[in-house]
Parts: C-alpha cells; structure tokens; sequence
C-alpha cells in the first residue's frame, strides 16, 4: 500500500504515534516541576504573583497530562499488535520495565494528582505542596523506567539468550546499561528545555498585545533563566552522549556526520551540510571544515571516527535522515543558547521587556524545544537501524506477520483521528494560553490557599472562561 512494505508502514505508524506521545509526556515533566517552584516560591514570599501562575499553568498542565495518558495507551497495544516478535523476543525485560514504571511512577502520580488539581482549598499547605512535588517526582521516575527500557535496546546488557529469547540475569546492568545515564539526562533536560521555551513564548505573546503585568512577566523571567542555564548544559550533556554513541553504536556517528571513509592520516572533518547518498556511497555538495569532526567526537586533533564504508550495507542506518535531524537539533541548540544569551543581556540593559524585536524571536522559538526533542528522537531511533536491539534483533524480525493493506489502512485511521482528538486537545491548550494568567483567580488572596475556603479550583473548566473576542483583556471584559 502507498507503494511501501509491510515493514515500513509499521515503522511509519509506530513512528507518528510515538511522536504525538513524546511531546505530551515531555511538557507534563516539565510543567511539573514548574508547578513544585511556583507553590514554593509562594509558601516561601507569599507573593500573589506566583500562586496565579500557578493556577494558570496547572489548568494546561492538567490537559496536556490527560491527552499524555490516552496516547500513551496506543503504544502500549502497539507492542503486541504491529510488534509482536519483539515481545516475544525481549518482552521479558521491556515487560517488567514498564511494570516498574506503572507501580512507582503512575501510582505516585495518579494518587497525588487529584490533591494537586482539586485538593487545594481541601488540604493544608504542607500536603499540597507534597501532592504537586510528589506529581512531580513521578514524572521524573516515569521517565527514568522508559529510558531505561528504551537504552536498553540500544546498549543491551545484563542478558542471556535462552532459546530464542531473552532472559534477564542482572538486572541492575539491564537498568544502568551503557548509554542510560546520557539518555535519561538528555531527555529531562530536553523536557525542561521545551517547557520553557513555552512559557517565555506565552509571556511574549501577551507583552507583544500590550498586556504587561506582574505574572506575564515573572513567567517571561522564569523561563528565560532557566534556558539561559540548561541550555549550554544540554550541549555539554550532547557531547558525553555523543562520546558514548561513538564507542557503543559508531555506524549511527558515521550516519549522522555523513562520513563514508577515513583518507590519510589526517583527522575527520566536519561536514556542516550536504546531501548523504546512500546508493553512490558519499555525501554530495558537502560543506566540511578539515579534522573539526573528529576533535568534536573524540577531543583529538588528528582523531578519526569510522566511516559508513566500514560497515556492510545492510547494517548501514539511513544516513541522509539522521544527518538531517541531527542538524536541526543542533541548529535549534545553538538557537536556544542565544536567545538565553540575548535576554541576560537585555535584562541587564533594562530593555527585556520592551524589546519587540527580542520578543519576536522568543515567540518563534516557542515550538524549537518540542521540533529539537523530535529531531533528537529521529536522529537516536532512525540512528539504531536496521536494529531494534542493536545487535541482537534486526527490525525486519522484529514486526508482526501482517500485509500492507492492513497496516495502510490503520495508519490512515490512526493520522485521521489523531489530528482530529489531539488536534482539539492541543487548540485548547492554545486557547487556555491566549487567556493568560489572572489574578486573584477564584477569589483568592495573598492569605488564601490550601486549607481555605475559597472557590474550587477547576483545571478542565477554563473553556467556558475563555474570551475570544480580544484575549488581550481579563475575564469579563467583551
């Protein structure tokens, strides 16, 4: 069907499913914990303008979080439907792994998620301010037992093979594999990265409408700290991540630098950009700065990585998407660092605020941390191919026993209903945005909060709160 295999329409559908999952699961990290230095900062100063933030923030974090859990379900089928000689291969490690995850992570969250969004004049202060760190903690553990499957099938250890299959014999090496730590560093930091990125792109919507106000611009100020912080460590973490790839998975390194051989004796450039030709074996229109590559790769002057020729073809991962994704990862990095870089510098100027040029750029690079964790994503899974556990289980063994007319026909459904659900979802995040933080929300007070009675908190009502005709104006004002 669509003139592709059976093989690539399952690559295709699980690729778009998990695609619209990871945002979902990302931003809920990174709102989460938003959310704990938020009721935080406010126990600690009492300041007004961080509990509206909070309540503001924990009405998009509630929806995001729900549409997370309803995609994260489709993946989970998807194992046993599209894959299922990879379950029965290695189900039974990725089966305990995401077992641990439902028991610490999912139970800790959905047991203290109610308190956090509806608890808040029901509770004191103290376990409120559990509840939403607890929440909190559970993403971050969520993420570690997915990472942990996840590096797992790119760095196996902690195995044996035992007719056919595969039996865990320790698993502290099948947890802490090789490349987890990087992994899972990589990622959370992503997270933090995409949701401030939202939050700096929200605040510079409103100031760019003239609304300027205590909370548009704490928030501004909040994420833009924190990108000012987290991204050049993110760049530093890249590195170690790429150190690791480079001794684990070199064929991936090969593909994503465009590298075929090694001539001479002279290091390995660094091809900026050009167009990788699987069939002629060389990447064409290359631009390429002599050793640079491999003093990035291996921190030597004349170091050397190898080439995609010195793998067989079949083993050779599709070098002209990863060399790409991995680009536009970087590209965007680099894009982050200034913006943070820009913004201390006008915060310093005095101008952060009244920079429409700076608050252009800020509302454009709203989306760059959600496109960079994809394209970081694409550049790791599409990297380990033609393996779904490198070395162990290629990809074409991995996918179950159907025919093309079926897989075309549920990738069609699926894209259909996802834009159609998801899409919805996410334009009413958008719209919950546009509305912006208010303050006093519900009536309360510097003094209120948890333990007082005031209105009840309603993270899913804001749509019938929402002001469309100019959402430059609070509530109430038509």
């Amino acid at each position: 069907m669509f003139g592709l295999s059976a093989l690539e329409l399952a690559r295709i559908q699980f690729g778009f499913t998990i695609s619209f999952h990871i945002v979902f699961p990302a931003i809920t990290i990174g709102l989460a914990s938003y959310l704990t230095v938020l009721e935080a900062a406010w126990l600690r100063t009492r300041q007004q303008v961080y509990l509206d933030l909070y309540h503001f923030w924990s009405k998009i974090f509630a929806v995001n979080f729900g549409m997370g859990v309803v995609s994260g379900l489709v993946m989970a089928y998807q194992f046993g439907t599209n894959w299922s000689a990879f379950s029965q291969f290695a189900g039974s490690v990725t089966g305990p792994l995401l077992t641990y995850e439902v028991l610490t992570a999912f139970f800790l969250e959905a047991g203290f998620l109610g308190v956090m969004l509806f608890g808040w004049n029901k509770v004191g202060p103290a376990l409120h301010m559990m509840s939403t760190a607890m929440v909190a903690l559970g993403t971050l553990i969520s993420a570690t037992w997915i990472i942990a499957s996840n590096s797992w099938m790119h760095t196996p250890q902690g195995y044996e093979i035992v007719d056919g299959r595969v039996v865990p014999v320790d698993w502290l090496q099948v947890i802490f594999n090789p490349s987890f730590p990087y992994r899972l560093l990589h990622m959370s930091v992503a997270a933090f990265l995409a949701t401030a990125l939202l939050v700096v792109a929200s605040a510079a919507w409103h100031l760019l409408r003239g609304r300027d106000n205590a909370a548009i611009r704490k928030m501004m100020s909040m994420g833009l700290w924190l990108v000012l912080l987290v991204a050049p460590i993110q760049a530093v973490i890249g590195d170690f991540h790429g150190l690791n790839t480079l001794k684990y998975q070199p064929a991936k390194i090969a593909a994503m630098e465009g590298h075929w051989e090694n001539k001479g004796e002279e290091g390995t450039p660094l091809i900026l950009f050009g167009w990788p030709d699987m069939e002629r074996e060389e990447t064409r229109f290359k631009l390429e700065i002599p050793r640079l590559g491999g003093l990035i790769l291996t921190h030597d002057w004349n170091g050397k990585v190898p080439g995609l020729k010195d793998f067989a073809p079949r083993d050779r991962p599709n070098s002209l998407v990863v060399f790409w994704s991995f680009r536009v990862m970087v590209g965007l990095g680099m894009l982050m660092i200034a913006l943070g870089a820009w913004g201390a510098w006008l915060r310093w100027r005095g101008n952060l605020w009244r920079s429409r040029l700076f608050l252009r750029f800020a509302l454009l690079m709203g989306p760059a941390g959600i496109v960079a964790m994809l394209a970081g994503w694409y550049t790791t899974e599409i990297g380990r191919q033609p393996w779904t556990i490198h070395g162990l289980l290629r990809t074409a063994d991995a996918v179950s026993a159907h025919g093309a007319v079926q897989l075309g026909v549920t990738l069609v459904l699926f894209v259909v209903i996802y834009f159609a659900v998801f899409g919805t979802g996410i334009g009413y995040l958008f719209r919950l945005i546009r509305v912006g933080p208010k303050a006093h929300e519900g009536g309360r007070t510097e003094q209120g909060g948890p333990g007082h009675e005031r209105t009840p908190m309603r993270p899913l009502s804001a749509s019938s709160e929402l002001n469309i005709g100019d959402p430059s104006q609070p509530q109430g004002a038509q």
